[in-house]
């Protein structure tokens, strides 16, 4: 049996990224704001056996650096364990309105 690593790999964060972009309402807005269609050659989206088409969403403002959005999330959400503490919900809501 492998032993887990100590933090979890880039790899897993950029897979769970592009599963919450694949669900998001913004994806779904633009597809549906697009007729299902390609923007360029008009294509549009079909499920039909033997005629499958699939459209995919395009960020036209390019993400230019996937390694300081993976480096802010390990700073900022996956921090090192000595660095967050277990509260129940009610202390955890309370330390965020600063009475806590």
């Amino acid at each position: 049996m492998t032993k887990k690593k100590p933090i979890t790999p880039r790899s897993r964060i950029r897979s769970a990224l592009r599963q919450l972009f694949l669900r998001s309402r913004e994806r779904a807005e633009a597809i549906k704001r697009d007729h299902y269609s390609c923007q360029i050659c008009g294509a549009k989206q079909s499920r039909a056996k033997g005629k499958e088409v699939f459209v995919e969403v395009h960020h036209t403002g390019e993400i230019s650096n996937w390694d300081k959005v993976i480096d802010s999330i390990y700073s900022q959400i996956l921090c090192r364990p000595e660095d967050l503490v277990t509260l129940c919900k009610d202390c955890h809501h309370e330390s965020h309105n600063g009475k806590g």
